[in-house]
């Protein structure tokens, strides 16, 4: 694997007019770019998808599916079919749920998504009864017996899932990755990308690090560049 291919930028944006100049200027430097829901809410999947491959970049497909195991289904048809490279569906939709979206993922690998990296242990504890770790474990035990190809989880946890070697064959991408010269945001349970990586993360989602950078940092290209050598240099 590339180190390149570890870079995944988050194209936090509202309109195809925002996303072009960095898509355009760094589909050379990293791994692919995750559109979430704000940009495919705005524009809509397709065009957003074929917008993306159009200016050579690969997509992750971050809509986040939860629902009952039928419409995962079509819903993991629908989005394979626009040949992304991967997607994601929550863990907490359950074993059937996630079933489905293995079933109908075509070319495109599945990833579950365990406990949001926004989540503090409190809340953590609130909505699925233990703490983050307990959970992220569980779910991973599940996503990986349900033959996703991986999971996406805070930085904080892939120490103690590497402890299950079991757990070894997942792709692991972890947000809540800043790098030492970028504020912590909404993000509670972070780490630096060379920390992440030493840890047992396969690929890290990055936002506003990379798309708004600070301005001693500079362009969104300058900022890739940085977190590129952080990761070499660990590797």
């Amino acid at each position: 694997m590339e180190t390149k291919d570890r870079i995944i930028v988050a194209l936090d944006v509202d309109d195809l007019s925002k996303a072009a100049a960095l898509v355009d200027s760094l589909a050379e430097y990293v791994g692919c770019f995750k559109v979430g829901l704000q940009l495919l809410t705005a524009v809509g999947a397709p065009r957003v998808v074929d917008f993306v491959h159009s200016r050579g970049g690969e997509v992750f497909f971050d809509g986040k599916f939860a629902d009952i195991p039928n419409t995962i289904a079509g819903a993991s048809k629908a989005v394979s079919d626009l040949g992304v490279k991967m997607f994601n569906v929550h863990a907490s939709s359950g074993r059937k749920s996630v079933e489905a979206a293995v079933a109908n993922k075509g070319e495109s690998l599945v990833l579950g998504v365990t406990v949001l990296t926004s989540i503090d242990e409190t809340e953590c504890i609130s909505i699925f009864g233990d703490t983050p770790g307990v959970k992220v474990m569980q779910f991973s035990e599940m996503l990986l017996d349900a033959k996703a190809d991986g999971i996406i989880c805070s930085p904080q946890e892939l120490e103690f899932l590497g402890q299950n070697d079991e757990l070894s064959s997942l792709f692991k991408m972890t947000p809540g990755v800043r790098p030492p010269w970028a504020a912590l945001g909404d993000q509670k349970r972070v780490m630096t990308p060379a920390e992440a990586i030493k840890a047992g993360a396969t690929a890290l989602v990055i936002g506003r690090p990379i798309t708004n950078p600070p301005k001693e940092i500079g362009s969104p290209l300058k900022a890739v560049m940085l977190i590129y050598e952080e990761i070499a240099s660990v590797l």
